[in-house]
């Protein structure tokens, strides 16, 4: 069935109006993420006294006044949070702070009869770097390498030079991933494999849910609630989806019947999708519905526009004069809507006025205005 052929009769579903359209089926206002301040995604400053595996420090132990008797050992903290100094041997320093840390090393010289007073001091040489894959719809998807303390999405994405244009407003975090073995930009491909065109977020894989913690983040209720923060572990993906909205369709009684781009950050309502077609092609068109889809079926379904009796769809029936005084009869459209400008009674009879008309070479004159 082509498209053009789509009307009140041709099409199922359940017929609402605007006034009583449910809430779940009201197309969700349409955020420009070019707008959206990233800044206010900042996390508070992580405390970068507080040591890590695979931070290096330098560790100084000094057994008496003379510079000679003092020693200095750079070591790295091992995955297991402990440093290796020798004669010492393991201390675990992982989650302390410096202060801390110096003490539990003091403790240790005493305890196993090295030393009756040292003095320990521990300098932070470099701080781990986290690699981190930046995927999706950024302007420079890349791996990048951060330092610990500033591993946060906001640094992230300040790395990968912000949002593309194309960007939607949902990111989806994948941390832990190079714990169990998987690499980065395989995650990375799962996340763009999970994500459909239109901005709605699917379930992954098991074994994707088995390797690594998910976290779903809302770019415009971050920024507003101002719940920024979200540490990125080093391994950790961040993919920002990419919104492709599908076309609109306007059919029916307009001046150019077709397909439309659905702008990416823009409202559109009634209105604009009858001025898109040129307008109206009889005065007297008022009937108009709105073809839309249920959001389940945005998820799981495919559609053709060529065939889209295949889905679910509900009709919400606006009177094209009321749109143009009303700004609630006015709805906001979806995309893939389709909105179809109605044949009616009154518009056959129009139509027949002209035809007769033009056979008689004009010679009727049509009195008075069409009846809505």
């Amino acid at each position: 069935m082509s498209l053009a052929s789509v009307g009140c009769a041709t099409v199922r579903g359940e017929k609402y109006t605007y006034n009583n359209l449910p809430k779940h089926l009201i197309a969700g206002v349409r955020e420009n993420p070019q707008t959206i301040e990233l800044s206010k995604l900042a996390s508070a400053t992580t405390d970068s006294d507080v040591l890590d595996h695979g931070d290096v420090v330098e560790v100084s132990i000094a057994a008496g006044l003379n510079e000679k008797d003092t020693i200095r050992i750079p070591v790295r903290i091992n995955d297991e949070g402990d440093v290796e100094l020798p004669e010492i041997g393991r201390v675990h320093v992982a989650g302390m702070k410096v202060t801390a840390a110096e003490a539990t090393i003091v403790q240790e010289c005493i305890s196993r009869g090295l030393y009756r007073s040292p003095s320990v001091t521990m300098l932070m040489k470099q701080q781990r770097t986290n690699r981190i894959m930046v995927a999706g719809a950024v302007k420079k998807p890349s791996v990048y390498e951060l330092p610990r303390g500033q591993s946060d999405l906001l640094s992230a994405l300040s790395k990968a030079e912000g949002l593309d244009p194309t960007a939607g407003t949902q990111v989806i975090i994948r941390n832990m991933g190079h714990r169990s073995g998987v690499r980065p930009d395989a995650i990375a491909s799962g996340l763009k494999n999970g994500i459909d065109t239109i901005g709605h977020s699917v379930e992954m894989t098991s074994k994707m849910h088995e390797t690594s913690d998910t976290i779903k983040v809302d770019l415009v209720s971050a920024t507003k609630n101002g719940t920024g923060g979200y540490q990125l572990e080093d391994g950790a993906v961040v993919y920002v989806e990419k919104r492709d909205p599908e076309p609109l369709h306007v059919i029916g009684l307009v001046t150019r019947p077709g397909r439309f781009e659905f702008p990416i950050a823009e409202e559109l309502r009634v209105t604009d999708a009858i001025a898109l077609a040129g307008g109206v092609s009889s005065m007297a068109a008022d009937k108009i519905f709105v073809i839309r889809r249920k959001p389940s079926v945005l998820i799981n379904k495919t559609v053709d526009p060529e065939n889209p009796d295949n889905v679910e769809t509900i009709l919400i029936q606006v009177s094209l004069a009321n749109a143009k005084q009303k700004a609630n009869s006015n709805i906001r459209l979806a995309p893939g809507d389709v909105v179809s400008v109605e044949q009616t009674p009154v518009t056959v009879i129009l139509e027949l006025f002209k035809r007769t008309s033009m056979n008689f070479g004009g010679s009727i004159p049509l009195l008075g205005s069409p009846i809505f």
